[in-house]
């Protein structure tokens, strides 16, 4: 490992970018969970003795290797729905890319800086806290963009059952902690670091075996997951709403006898106080067939204000259908540039991309009652907010029997976007412990168990109505009770322990050499 040593910032980076690449193969819909494993071990390599400026720069090559090979699918959205010049929409691409490279780059320069001459911190303590910080920092700063987080491409991993007590972060910390220590016995041929990982896969297999809730067999639901495959060029276009309404509405007639029918989002094309008496008669024939339907649609209240909502009809706690007495759950978490476009005043004259159509909503509260449909509760997310676990983890309680998440990726085409947002969805069943119903327009529409596994699903860009029986389950995983609190003391436990390495390893130096200090 050490001819590595040798090489100039040019062969580092030549490294780096193809080895970023490498861990999108370990996401959705590739899913070589290894790869992302192998990726951090040339990159963990790569930064081994070097100054802050070349790690940064090493870890810029490797982050535009990652993201530009991971989130490239972006670019349908602008190419096809933006009206931007080709030039234009490139040039947008490189600034998401290169924005998202920025983490991974200024990892690299902390991590050469903190932890110069001190190998071990720097794997095994430092690096993995600097890790977490990070990739907090991208999903929360300018409302924050998850994706990609290195521990979604370990669902289907040997670490995968740290997910119920740590969340995801818990397994992207396993994951960089056992690279780091792959790379400290390696790299300085000293094997005591190996303890590391082969304590890791023990502690995961371990926990494999644990039932952290428990499937309530006497609620079982039988659900109807309605896929209207609707283009998005037509879906709102005025001589197309009505055809798309009977489009939904045929579908579902036939689908009367499940407990739950759930329609994907913003699957009426119209404002709800537009499409009322619809709505009035769609509950009605829903209580009449002792059933309930779940729907996406978008509102503006008297104030003129835009909301992405999901509504119950049919049996549920409101009653009958009445705009104003039905409870909503309101979208929290908006997508920059296509539901709210930061800087809008700025950003709107450039181009026709930030004057897409309803870019103006505003925000429900992060904290919503479950949604009540036929006697079951609900945790719903929408969309995007799917990858936001610690929104999912805290609308997640005692009396939760599913979790929910109405889409539609139908802006991002044949891409690799919509099986990666599937999975990060497949992510928060498995660190609930609730199985999750997904009903999008053109796919991917999914039934996932308690375990985070596809159990039922419908082929993408096809009509059709996926039906499945779900048993919910009853307990809160630990990381549904704890959050990230066992994280943030192992970053405390870290951050201290390598304090006092350092600390006694200067009073050593200065014990062997008394003249330190003397001026």
């Amino acid at each position: 490992m050490r001819r590595i040593d040798n090489l100039n910032l040019w062969g580092r980076l030549l490294l780096a970018v193809p080895a970023g690449a490498l861990a999108t193969l370990s996401f959705a819909p590739y899913q070589f969970w290894y790869l992302a494993p192998l990726s951090l071990i040339v990159f963990f390599t790569l930064l081994q003795n070097q100054r802050p400026k070349t790690a940064f720069w090493t870890g810029l090559a490797w982050g535009l290797g990652l993201f530009g090979s991971g989130v490239w699918w972006v670019h349908v959205s602008i190419a096809d729905f933006g009206g931007m010049p080709i030039a234009a929409g490139l040039f947008l691409m490189a600034l998401l890319i290169g924005y998202l490279a920025l983490f991974p780059a200024l990892f690299g320069a902390l991590f050469a800086r903190l932890g110069h001459g001190r190998p071990f911190h720097q794997l095994m303590l430092i690096g993995p806290v600097l890790w977490l910080l990070l990739d907090w920092l991208r999903g929360w700063l300018f409302t924050g963009f998850p994706w990609l987080w290195l521990g979604y491409g370990q669902i289907h991993g040997p670490f995968a059952s740290f997910a119920p007590i740590l969340g995801v972060e818990g397994l992207t910390l396993a994951l960089v902690l056992s690279c780091g220590a792959l790379v400290a016995a390696g790299y300085y041929r000293n094997w005591k670091p190996l303890m590391l990982p082969a304590l890791i896969f023990f502690l995961a297999y371990q926990a494999k075996g644990i039932e952290w809730v428990q499937p309530d067999p006497y609620k079982p639901v039988k659900v109807a997951l309605v896929q209207g495959n609707i283009p998005q060029a037509m879906k709102w276009r005025p001589d197309q709403q009505w055809p798309t309404l009977m489009k939904y509405l045929d579908l579902t007639r036939e689908n009367w006898d499940a407990d739950v029918i759930i329609w994907p989002e913003a699957a009426i094309p119209a404002l709800e106080q537009q499409v009322g008496t619809f709505l009035s008669r769609l509950d009605e024939a829903a209580r009449m067939n002792q059933s309930a339907v779940i729907t996406g649609v978008l509102d503006k209240t008297e104030q003129g204000e835009f909301f992405n909502n999901i509504l119950t009809l049919g049996v549920n706690r409101d009653g009958e259908y009445h705009y104003d007495t039905v409870s909503r759950y309101s979208k929290h978490h908006l997508l920059p540039f296509g539901e709210f476009v930061p800087f809008g005043d700025i950003l709107r004259p450039i181009a026709p991309f930030f004057n897409l159509p309803m870019s103006s909503f505003s925000r429900g509260d992060f904290i919503q009652p479950n949604l009540e449909a036929n006697g079951y509760a609900l945790a719903p997310a929408l969309c995007y907010e799917i990858a936001f676990s610690e929104q999912v983890r805290q609308n997640v309680g005692m009396g939760t029997d599913m979790l929910l998440t109405l889409s539609n990726d139908a802006w991002f085409g044949r891409s690799i976007g919509p099986h990666q947002h599937m999975e990060i969805a497949q992510m928060r069943a498995l660190e609930t412990g609730k199985p999750l119903l997904r009903a999008t327009n053109t796919g991917v529409t999914a039934v996932v168990d308690h375990h985070g596994q596809i159990i039922a699903e419908l082929p993408q860009f096809e009509t059709g109505v996926l039906r499945a029986t779900v048993t919910p389950t009853k307990g809160l995983t630990p990381y549904v009770s704890l959050g990230s609190w066992p994280l943030y003391l192992y970053m405390l436990w870290a951050v201290t322990l390598s304090w006092l390495l350092v600390k006694r390893r200067r009073g050593d130096f200065r014990d062997t050499n008394p003249q330190e200090g003397v001026h």
